[in-house]
């Protein structure tokens, strides 16, 4: 089923995270389809159609509180992956990430920063160092 909110979430969704989401979408299907729903619905539907700020400065906040949050590395990683698709630098991305060292911590951070460099060595932006 869907709606209005639905589309024009998965509309927004696509613009973010481009495919990212949908391997999310397929996970939930047969467990928590409405969790899901909600996610497109309110989150892109809704949160990221408000007027005010542009889907960058929606994703430089969303890698922050994720960062700060210090324990949601894998939603982190999309957040990264969406951040770099509407124009964040790589160099943004550290600094947002260094910047809830003050307000989170240093564990938050680090938690943080180790998971946005998986993206960055995924996407080829550094080399992958063992």
């Amino acid at each position: 089923m869907t709606n209005e909110r639905y589309e024009r979430g998965l509309e927004n969704l696509n613009k973010v995270d481009g495919h990212a989401a949908e391997a999310v979408m397929e996970a939930l299907k047969d467990v928590a389809p409405d969790l899901g729903a909600y996610i497109i619905e309110y989150g892109f539907g809704d949160i990221y159609n408000r007027p005010g700020l542009t889907f960058k400065e929606r994703e430089i906040a969303t890698v922050a509180a994720l960062t700060a949050l210090g324990h949601a590395a894998p939603q982190l990683k999309v957040h990264v992956h969406a951040a770099l698709n509407v124009g964040c630098t790589m160099q943004e991305i550290v600094e947002i990430i260094i910047q809830m060292s003050a307000y989170a911590g240093f564990p938050a951070s680090l938690n943080g920063m180790f998971a946005a460099k998986e993206v960055f060595v995924e996407r080829g932006l550094i080399d992958k160092r063992d």
